[in-house]
This record gives structure tokens, C-alpha cells and sequence, in this order.
């Protein structure tokens, strides 16, 4: 009788342990459109397991530097963020450009439109706020905009491109680098060695500093946070360039997740399998852009498996 129930104890066990790493296999769903219009963004967020919801809810995009042109359309967001009832939020770059203080930025998200279709939040206007960063392995602390803690829900609308110091922007980047404040944004870029100057930090120190930081935004927000990347005017540089280099290879499309990781991950799997992606993927090769994928898989961030999921009919 013993060994009966030995067996089907431990059957049991077997059983249970198989449905965890079942659960723990499945892949996060990625849902894309090849419609990159007004109609294609509300249909990707329609798509998504969860919606927007709470009093305030923020809209996280880049408002891009001034003389620069292949950032996201107010005309492609308007329905999205009005649907919402979002305030569109930003923080101060680390840099010394034309967003590097809270009178100009606002004066180029008025000069882009983005004043025109909702109201527009820097977010360190007021300083910083600190998130914990769990077993971080360069600092202990993300710094925000103070401002963070006054919204209920985050959507994350992120122009996925390529990007100088990063390899490649997406939702990871813009949930690090484009929600930390000023000296949050020179701690991520320095690896933890400044929060002052974003120059002269480690590159792989940098890249996983990022998806650390990007998850104590996510762990802070309990859920309440989705994401769609925007795949047109694909650059080699980010809207935060002044004087970005031309585009050349063709649009791709709007992808949204409840995962960031799988997000961008179906974003550089779509850019390798194009005909005519070689410049961006060699921007990402050459900056080690994919690890920070891979960290960010390592700490839980999200997953780099993913089911792709069209919308369009």
C-alpha cells in the first residue's frame, strides 16, 4: 500500500510539474497588422487581452528632437490616445538637444502636433522618483519622472527603429530609457557609474541596465501596462537624432503585446527576414542590440518566444 501511494504521489508531482513548465512554455502572443494607418493601431489595441483602464492613463511615446522627421504621425495616435482618454507622457533627455529641458520639450511636442490631439506630460518637470530594481546588477534604483506615479494604467506606443548607442529602439527602450528621467537615463546609459553624463558606460552594462530598469517600471505597474510597436520609416537612427539617416527598407507594419520582450523580439525577427534590412541589422549586430533580449528574458522581463498573429482579414 506504501508503494501505492509512493507511485501516485509522485505521479502527481510529475503531473503538476509537467502543467507548470506547460504554463511557463506557452508562448506570449504577438499581435500585427499590416495596416499602418489610424484603423491598423486601434485594431492591434482591440486585439489585446487587456485594455486601457483607470482615471488617468498615460501614453508613453517619443516626441522626437527637433529637425528630425520619421518619428510617429499625432494624425496615427490621435484615435488611439483620444479613444483612451490618455495624457501623453515624456521625460527630459540626458543630452543637451532641444528636449533637454522642460520649456523646450514642450515647445517641440507643440511644434510636432502632439499638443494639438491631447494634453502633453514631462514627466520630470518636478525631479525624479526611484523604483526598485530587483537583484539589479548595476544599480538598486530606477529614476523616473516624478510625475510616473500619477497614472493608472501605461499604453506604450513605441516607433521601433534603429538606434546609435542601443542597436535597435523598441518597447524595452522606451519603458527604460524613455520613462527615466534625466539622471535616470544617465544611470542606464553609464551602467550605474553616473547620473549625470550618459557617456563612456560599458555596452553590454548598458543594454542590460535597460531591461532592468524597464522591469521595475513593469513590476511597479502590476500589470497595468501594454505595448504596440510602430514599423515604418525604419532608420538605422533613432527619432532622437536631429538629422537621422533616410530610411532604406520598406514599412513592415504595427505589432502590440502584453509582452515586451516577445514584442520586440517579433520586431528584429521581421527586420532579419526582410529583403532589404541589411543595413539595420547590421546597426543591431554591430551594437550587440539582440542581448538585450536576452537579458531581459533572463530576469523575467518577458519571453522570446512568441505566437504571431495576424488581425488583418
Amino acid at each position: 500500500m506504501k508503494k501505492f501511494f509512493k507511485r501516485i504521489t509522485a505521479l502527481a508531482l510529475l503531473f503538476a510539474a509537467l502543467s507548470c513548465l506547460s504554463a511557463e512554455a506557452a508562448p506570449s502572443r504577438v499581435y500585427m497588422t499590416k495596416d499602418i494607418s489610424p484603423a491598423g493601431l486601434m485594431a492591434v489595441y482591440n486585439a489585446l487581452e487587456s485594455k486601457a483602464d483607470g482615471k488617468n492613463v498615460a501614453v508613453k511615446i517619443s516626441t522626437g528632437e527637433r529637425g528630425g522627421h520619421n518619428f510617429l504621425s499625432p494624425e496615427l495616435i490621435k484615435g488611439l490616445v483620444q479613444s483612451v482618454k490618455g495624457t501623453i507622457v515624456e521625460c527630459n533627455t540626458a543630452y543637451n538637444g532641444a528636449r533637454a529641458t522642460t520649456a523646450s520639450h514642450m515647445e517641440v511636442a507643440r511644434e510636432h502636433g502632439f499638443t494639438a490631439i491631447a494634453k502633453v506630460d514631462i514627466q520630470d518637470a518636478e525631479g525624479s522618483m526611484a523604483l526598485p530594481v530587483k537583484n539589479g546588477k548595476y544599480f538598486k534604483e530606477n529614476l523616473v519622472g516624478s510625475h510616473f506615479k500619477n497614472y493608472d494604467y501605461y499604453v506604450v506606443i513605441s516607433h521601433f527603429k534603429g538606434h546609435a548607442m542601443a542597436g535597435f529602439g523598441g518597447a524595452i527602450k522606451n519603458i527604460s530609457i524613455g520613462i527615466a528621467s534625466k539622471s535616470g537615463k544617465a544611470r542606464i546609459h553609464s551602467g550605474g557609474k553616473s547620473d549625470s553624463s550618459p557617456w563612456g558606460g560599458e555596452q553590454i552594462a548598458f543594454l542590460e541596465s535597460m531591461a532592468e530598469a524597464g522591469k521595475s517600471v513593469v513590476d511597479s505597474l502590476g500589470g497595468k501596462i501594454l505595448y504596440i510597436n510602430v514599423m515604418n520609416k525604419l532608420s538605422i537612427d533613432c527619432d532622437c537624432d536631429s538629422s537621422p539617416a533616410e530610411p532604406d527598407m520598406h514599412d513592415i507594419g504595427i505589432l502590440a503585446s502584453l509582452d515586451p520582450v516577445a514584442l520586440d523580439k517579433a520586431c528584429v525577427d521581421l527586420v532579419y527576414s526582410a529583403p532589404d534590412g541589411k543595413s539595420l541589422i547590421e546597426r543591431m549586430e554591430s551594437l550587440s542590440g539582440p542581448h538585450v533580449l536576452t537579458h531581459g528574458e533572463k530576469i523575467g522581463l518577458g519571453s522570446q518566444r512568441y505566437e504571431l498573429v495576424s488581425v488583418d482579414k
